[in-house]
């Protein structure tokens, strides 16, 4: 097993080293040939300088911050290996659970750790709540954990969606759902999480709008059908049942439950064209 370990930092100056090292300890007890690459995403505290100073690492600076997502992408195009290990800067990832991460590989395309301790501020909790029904109703099956940070995937798969995942926190969401529709293998372990580290989380209520969009743009992009027919058939069922009361009472149908049926039809139509449309964009990326 050769990993590529990534770990995105933006202000973490209080935390990182113990990070780095623990995860040294833990790759070399292991015995995997490793390399750990860490991206400074812009951060204005002295967590280069840290990080500079940090032996066995290979350090990539941002020269502003690009974000979570972005930091990802730039850690797996430096990546020398064909595993990439997710790992966060904040404290809250525990490196022990790497052995049993790798125990999955290769029968599995991706292995997360599912959180089942801390999972963060009880504020946000509603918000991923609602996130994770959403995504769960677009892969007809269920997410234990729709956006840790702790995971291990396949280089060649992560980089095959690379343009599709956004530069903010939704990376994780976005290519957890790719590879669940493209019917790769996604295998999630129980986890226990630390408590952050080194303060407040810098995801905030100002994400709940792009992450709904993220989601909207990635069923749009996997499984169209799943936004048009709800609401097609919806729309076509109340335009049958005012085609009866109309014939019953006026004989005749009248005009809004005939804009209601013709509109039910486009959005039918509009269904199949953006379910081919989608089928052939993914066929062509493969």
């Amino acid at each position: 097993m050769k990993l590529s370990v990534i770990i995105p930092v933006y202000n973490e100056e209080k935390i990182i080293s113990g990070v780095v090292d623990d995860l040294k300890k833990e790759l070399i007890q292991l015995g995997v040939e490793y390399e750990i690459i860490a991206i400074n995403d812009g951060s204005f505290d002295k967590s280069r300088e840290i990080l500079e100073r940090a032996g066995g690492i290979k350090l990539i600076n941002h020269p502003y911050n690009k974000g979570y997502g972005a930091s990802l992408k730039t850690g797996a195009r430096a990546a020398k290996y064909d595993y990439l290990l997710f790992f966060d800067a904040d404290g809250q990832h525990k490196a022990e659970y790497i052995e049993e991460m790798i125990k999955h590989l290769p029968e599995n395309d991706m292995v997360v750790g599912s959180r089942t301790g801390h999972k963060g501020p009880a504020i946000r909790q509603p918000g991923k709540k609602i996130l994770t029904w959403i995504a769960n109703y677009l892969v007809d099956q269920k997410i234990p954990d729709i956006n840790s940070g702790f995971r291990l995937v396949r280089k060649n798969l992560f980089l095959k969606f690379l343009s599709i995942l956004p530069n903010s926190f939704s990376a994780s969401t976005t290519i957890t759902l790719a590879l669940l529709k493209d019917g790769y293998n996604v295998k999630y372990i129980p986890i226990i999480n630390n408590a952050r580290k080194n303060g407040r989380s810098s995801v905030g209520p100002k994400h709940a709008a792009s992450a709904i969009l993220l989601i909207l743009r990635v069923i749009m992009l996997f499984n169209p059908l799943k936004i048009f027919m709800p609401l097609a058939f919806l729309l076509l069922f109340f335009a049958a049942a005012l085609i009866s009361v109309d014939m019953i009472f006026q004989r005749h149908i009248s005009n809004s439950t005939g804009i209601i049926f013709l509109t039910g039809m486009i959005i039918f139509v509009l269904g199949l064209l953006a379910d081919q449309i989608a089928a052939i964009r993914r066929e062509i990326k493969r």
